[in-house]
């Protein structure tokens, strides 16, 4: 087992569980199984018909009847094409169904990865590259419904045949039939040892993927970065490391892949050869007609025909078992802020009161504190401002009252009620988060909006943005509430997906706003505008905002001041400012026109 420090963790599950595991996560694949197991089992069984056609047809008609009945042949014949029609058709409703239900499990597994992955911490999604996330629940997923849809049902019609071809041999011979069974079982030993060679190669395989997604996603999204900087050939370099790494793995796993199919066909000239030399030189072949011993050779022919297909199929069902590892690993990963089973009595709305008790915190992996005996009251209503140097734990406070992440020690209350008490969806729905950098989706400036209220109407928008004296803004744009966004909000500049952002809480009304102030790389007139709506967004609840700029604290009704992870001072800007410790120094240094960078 590996475990990074953060993110998925890696685990080393087995074929066989991982599949089995698979079939409970997602139990649509299981839906109607036997059903299914029992139409290959029956087309198969139906298929056995020819053989016995074909025997009475070489012994009756062929070489003990003095003259050839050709009605007699041709009704045999007749029956043998409608026994054969008849197994097709039978076979391939087995598939339709497999088909279908492989689709809506997968379909289900896929939808339940990607829940899974949003309620994992921010900080465990933070640390895998985001292709990598996106693989897990596309092309994994989609290599284990590729195989399902032809592989799957080949397997179960091949298992049903090789058991069916083996008891028809046995009427016939059955010292034969187990030499057959003895070499089959051997065969199928050393495939059990080799697909767990293979089954590594193709994990390396959906890692690569991962990986080469992750790269790509990243060299994309850093665009105006990369050609800003002129790092087009660097990155270029970079991608084309990334596929180059991935091909050489694939063809490894390809020719692994090669040798095993090379030794099916070995193997079933190898059998066919000794049925025919037993049955020919040895006391084994005694008293088998020509006949019989042809409908030997053709069950023969029917059991090697499902092992030679296994092996054809080996390579992309460790593929997609490799799919399934990956998948099962994602929901392995327990999330680390949880849902209460059952939430403490909710209390009236209205600004909400904050209580924190020697609270301490440190990063999965590490034992180093970025948060230290932090006890602090705030109470309803109040405006606090959050300062400090870079890494002093200001953001790291912010995710703590918003539940991003759990304390490892001491406790939070709202209102008197602890804060992993209160279920997700009061709590989303009471505490309002706006990060420094407002994401936008890729849709329309309303439809982003919609995101704090869903079924706020477009009037209500456009209140929304008068009352934080944002409608010139929102009216100038092209097609005001429907201007696209672009993705991640790339059509607007960084303060006015700052904007969005604020409307976007607004709207949700919080008891609880928590900004992290966003107006350091904004141009001043856009900065008037934040700060205007800022103001107006926090008035009649509580709020905690990280101030990038002091000005920002000098109107709060409390300063917090953050420095190596512990609260070193608290309270009004001017008595900080009277009491000349760390306040004031940052305070002097932002005056003098270098603060902007010390505060952050």
């Amino acid at each position: 087992m590996s475990e990074p420090l953060l993110g998925i963790v890696e685990t080393e599950i087995g074929t066989a569980t991982a599949l089995r595991r698979v079939l409970r996560v997602a139990p649509e694949l299981r839906r109607g199984l036997w059903v299914t197991v029992f139409l290959a089992a029956a087309g198969t069984a139906i298929a056995l018909v020819i053989p016995i056609v074909i025997q009475g047809l070489i012994d009756t008609q062929l070489l003990e009847a003095d003259s050839i009945n050709m009605g007699n042949v041709v009704a045999r014949g007749a029956l043998a094409v409608a026994a054969m029609v008849v197994a097709m058709a039978v076979r391939r409703q087995a598939l339709i169904r497999l088909a279908v239900r492989s689709a809506a499990g997968l379909s289900d597994l896929r939808v339940t990865a990607f829940a899974h992955i949003h309620k994992l911490s921010m900080l465990h999604v933070q640390s895998e590259r985001r292709g990598a996330l996106v693989s897990r629940v596309t092309s994994d997923i989609t290599a284990v419904q590729e195989f399902m849809d032809w592989g799957g049902v080949g397997m179960l019609v091949g298992a049903a045949q090789a058991l069916l071809a083996v008891a028809a041999m046995m009427v016939y011979r059955w010292e034969l039939a187990l030499f057959v069974a003895l070499v089959a079982l051997i065969y199928a030993g050393l495939l059990i040892w080799f697909q767990t060679i293979l089954r590594r190669a193709h994990d390396r395989v959906r890692d690569r993927i991962g990986i080469t997604l992750g790269t790509m996603s990243e060299a994309i999204s850093g665009l105006a970065t990369i050609r800003a900087y002129g790092a087009e050939e660097e990155t270029l370099a970079g991608v084309s490391d990334a596929v180059e790494s991935q091909f050489r793995t694939e063809v490894r796993t390809f020719s692994l892949g090669s040798a095993l199919f090379s030794s099916a066909e070995l193997f079933a000239g190898l059998i066919t050869a000794g049925v025919v030399g037993l049955g020919v030189a040895t006391p084994l072949g005694e008293g088998l007609s020509a006949g019989r011993m042809i409908a030997f050779l053709f069950l023969v022919n029917l059991l090697v025909e499902p092992i030679q297909t296994l092996v054809e199929t080996l390579s992309e069902a460790q593929s997609a078992a490799a799919g399934v590892r990956r998948i099962l690993n994602v929901l392995d990963t327990p999330p680390d802020i949880v849902d209460p089973d059952e939430s403490s009595p909710a209390t009236e709305a209205g600004p909400i009161g904050m209580e924190l008790t020697r609270i301490a915190y440190s990063y999965p992996g590490s034992d180093e504190l970025v948060i230290r005996d932090l006890s602090l009251s705030i109470g309803p209503g109040r405006r606090i401002a959050v300062v400090g140097k870079t890494g002093s734990g200001k953001s790291t406070f912010t995710k703590l009252v918003t539940r991003l992440v759990d304390p490892g020690g001491g406790s939070i209350e709202l209102n008197g009620r602890p804060l992993d008490r209160i279920g997700f969806t009061e709590l989303r729905n009471r505490v309002a988060f706006v990060p420094q950098e407002g994401f936008l989706f890729d849709t329309s400036i309303a439809g982003n909006v919609r995101y704090g209220k869903p079924d706020a109407t477009d009037n209500e928008i456009q209140t929304a943005f008068d009352d934080l004296g944002l409608a010139d803004w929102v009216d100038s744009l092209p097609a005001g509430l429907n201007t696209p966004v672009g993705e991640r909000g790339n059509q607007l500049s960084a303060g006015e997906r700052q904007l969005v952002a604020m409307v976007r809480a607004w709207i949700a009304d919080p008891d609880l706003l928590v900004l992290d102030e966003a107006t350091s790389a904004v141009d001043p007139a856009l900065e008037v505008r934040l700060r205007d709506a800022m103001e107006a967004a926090v008035a009649g609840r509580t709020s905690i905002t990280v101030a990038h700029r002091l000005s920002t604290a000098e109107a709060a009704d409390e300063v917090l001041v953050f420095d190596e992870g512990r609260l070193v001072e608290k309270g009004r800007h001017i008595d900080l400012l009277a009491a000349e410790g760390t306040y004031a120094g940052l305070h002097r240094d932002w005056a003098a026109g270098t603060g902007t960078a010390a505060a952050m």
